[in-house]
């Protein structure tokens, strides 16, 4: 394996600790090292997946923007498959399976934050603390939005997905692309890095080649052209210490504009059917 460095990058979010950034297969990269205790990573007010509400204006437009993209996931998924059983691994707080269940779902989610489990039971819903504690149930769809990149045992977890879906199953996945114009402008503060929470970085490319060693085949690419304006936003705290809304909204428009002709969004849905 080739272990030359792409480049460093800086967790602006907790430590301040420096990782590398290293190929590891065509179109996909993996940081270097990986911390032992990855969960104190995680242990920011700032880390707003595992809440239902921030404080501030940028949490509040988040948790709007939110709202508004789960009945768009809802939406692409059910034009695949109307109604079945779905788990959602990686659910956070449970929001996206609370708006799947209003479609009439059956839903299972894993999440191993304790304390998003916890708001999840106020909306009725279960999720277990790790995929073994699933059983043997088999599922339609299974879904992870900006989870597979956080996953130390990538390839074991796919398998695994594999073994779960029905036959034809969708495998839904969500992940930032480092070939987006925001990326390569960003460099090494892109917020998408995100090291060490974020242990694997693809391409299109990459993230295809990857399912389709694990039984996968790709049905569709969906933009997420949301998540290139906030991760601008964070990016441009990164880079300059402030948060510079109006350079970030540009560039965050610009990255959508560019990737119209390229394909290259800062986020992509991926829809991939079980051979």
């Amino acid at each position: 394996m080739d272990t030359q460095v792409k480049f460093a990058c800086t967790d602006h979010l907790v430590s301040k600790e420096s990782f590398d950034i290293i190929p590891f297969e065509k179109g996909i990269f993996r940081t270097h090292p990986v911390p032992e205790n990855l969960g104190r990573y995680y242990e920011s007010e700032d880390y707003i997946s595992h809440t239902d509400a921030g404080n501030g204006l940028q949490d509040k437009v988040y948790q709007v923007v939110k709202s508004y993209m789960l009945s768009a996931k809802a939406s692409w998924i059910r034009k695949y498959i109307r109604q079945g059983n779905i788990m959602d691994f990686g659910a956070g707080t449970g929001e996206f399976l609370n708006k799947m269940k209003s479609f009439l779902w059956n839903v299972d989610g894993v999440e191993p934050n304790e304390k998003a489990r916890k708001l999840a039971i106020f909306k009725n819903i279960d999720l277990k603390a790790d995929l073994k504690l699933i059983g043997r149930k088999k599922y339609d769809v299974i879904s992870l939005w900006h989870v597979l990149e956080h996953l130390p045992d990538l390839d074991e977890k796919l398998n695994s997905f594999n073994n779960l879906l029905v036959e034809n199953g969708l495998l839904v996945i969500a992940v930032p692309n480092f070939n987006s114009y925001d990326s390569n402008y960003y460099k090494n503060d892109w917020a998408a890095w995100d090291v060490p929470r974020h242990l694997w970085h693809f391409s299109r490319k990459g993230i295809q080649s990857k399912l389709k060693e694990h039984g996968f085949s790709l049905l569709e690419e969906k933009a997420l052209p949301f998540d290139s304006y906030y991760v601008s936003l964070l990016s441009e705290k990164n880079k300059t210490g402030k948060k510079n809304i109006f350079n970030a909204v540009y560039r965050g428009w610009l990255s959508n504009f560019k990737a119209r002709s390229t394909g290259e969004y800062s986020s992509i849905a991926y829809f991939f059917r079980k051979d």
